[in-house]
């Protein structure tokens, strides 16, 4: 039978229609418990523990103490932020540290000063023997060093005065604190997409901020909601709100946060969202990549958590003031995008990705424990873990390819075209869309696979 008359593009109810629910109706019982072992099992490598903790934090008193052997630097605050702070990181996880210069200092904050105090700390800490793989990186949007300690063996991105940085992070840990099955999504899907190489803002894929606020996402447009839209949570401008300050106010950022969760809380007291993490995965990857297939790779729409809505980019003029291949709204720092660096040929790689997990979880996966481990997890864990086999990515695709910036069109498209796909399936309408075009009086070729749903629309 037909289905009835979808609803507006942008609303929730129309995200869940898309989702196709039958999918997951479908699995079995076994196999939802077969993925729960595994979840727990990736989950037990990946969540870390205390000491992981107590190492981030003599890795920040090593950084504190090379901070105070520069003159200039003597005083400042050493704070970090990010998932860290969120209580949203992985054992392997970087760790985000802004160095606050204190007030009054002499040192303005343009991006020039903040260029030279960087590369000062980064002589103190070559010179003090704390750090190897020391990379610095003065052009970013924000002025990066980045290295390995030596003692701890953990990777540290240093920005200065990175005030917008440790006010996200204060709401995305209250954020955490209403349902703990948000943390472990986000830790899982991180962890597949650095499996799939789209983890990598550097080379023009997703960068983890991007990822937490898919995530975001999902948990705001299930039914029922898990999590608000975060205009109900903190309904501010970030950078607006600490303009001209050198200091960012955690204390209200708290208070306000505080109010508003309890009063979300409230609010839905005897509605709680019963789906379990396996479910929840599940539905992630599926209604992420019917997202991006079904309204034509998100072109001329906005994913806001602000919201928890599609958006139109015609409704906002300072949407429109930059075309992007995927447009995920910072809700902290409107109406920026926290996907900008995503190309129009990554794009491609990342909408494979979602394709490929999702027809594997409608495709047999979920009964076989050895693909599930190497569908979601890095080389590292799997290897952890005890398991040895065969890649779940795309034949060809590998870390090498995946980091260089300058992608052979016609290698991409046998990786897109020449694996994984049964030729005998009526359950799927394999469709490659290969593209022609002119790029520096050159042709190149590349190929975008999609699948159509495993079980027409039609028949839901």
């Amino acid at each position: 039978r037909q289905p009835p008359p979808p609803p507006p593009p942008g609303s929730g109810l129309a995200i869940r229609e898309r989702l196709h629910p039958c999918f997951l109706k479908d699995f079995s019982m076994t196999q939802y418990v077969l993925l729960k072992r595994c979840i727990e099992d990736i989950l037990s490598v990946i969540k870390p523990v205390e000491d992981d903790r107590k190492k981030r934090l003599r890795a920040i008193q090593e950084l504190t103490d090379s901070v105070n052997s520069v003159g200039a630097l003597r005083g400042a605050a050493v704070k970090p932020f990010g998932s860290f702070v969120s209580n949203l990181y992985a054992k392997s996880g970087d760790l985000d540290v802004s160095v606050d210069l204190r007030s009054g200092s002499v040192l303005p904050r343009s991006k020039t000063k903040k260029q030279n105090v960087l590369r000062e700390l980064m002589r103190a800490l070559q010179i003090r023997g704390v750090a190897r793989s020391v990379h610095f990186i003065p052009n970013a949007r924000v002025p990066v060093l980045q290295y390995v300690s030596n003692h701890f063996g953990i990777s540290c991105d240093i920005s200065i005065n990175n005030y917008p940085g440790q006010i996200k992070s204060r709401i995305f840990y209250w954020i955490n604190t209403i349902d703990d099955r948000f943390g472990d999504i986000v830790l899982l899907v991180k962890e597949w997409a650095k499996a799939q190489n789209i983890n990598d803002p550097k080379n023009g894929t997703l960068n983890s901020y991007s990822l937490c606020l898919l995530v975001l996402f999902h948990f705001q447009t299930c039914e029922p909601a898990i999590l608000p839209p975060l205009k109900d949570i903190y309904d501010g401008n970030v950078a607006a709100h600490i303009a001209g300050s050198f200091s960012c106010d955690e204390k209200h950022v708290d208070e306000v946060c505080l109010t508003n969760i309890a009063r979300f809380l409230r609010r839905n007291t005897g509605q709680r969202n019963q789906s379990s993490v396996s479910k929840l995965l599940a539905s992630f990857f599926l209604k992420v990549n019917d997202c991006f297939r079904g309204i034509g790779d998100l072109s001329g729409q906005v994913i806001s958590t602000y919201t928890g809505r599609f958006e139109r980019i015609q409704d906002n003029r300072s949407w429109m003031a930059k075309s992007y291949s995927l447009f995920i709204e910072d809700p902290f720092e409107r109406p920026d995008n926290a996907a900008r660096t995503v190309g129009a040929e990554e794009m491609q790689l990342i909408g494979c990705a979602f394709d490929y997990v999702s027809y594997r979880f409608t495709a047999g996966a979920l009964a076989d424990r050895n693909e599930l481990v190497s569908l979601l997890c890095t080389p590292t864990v799997r290897s952890i873990l005890g398991y040895s086999v065969r890649d779940g990515r795309y034949k060809g695709y590998t870390e090498s390819t995946a980091s260089s910036q300058k992608f052979d069109r016609k290698q991409i498209s046998s990786y897109f075209t020449e694996v994984y796909w049964p030729p005998d399936s009526t359950s799927i309408n394999r469709a490659s869309d290969c593209r022609l075009y002119q790029s520096n009086n050159r042709s190149r070729v590349y190929t975008s696979t999609r699948l159509e749903p495993a079980i027409p629309y039609q028949s839901l």
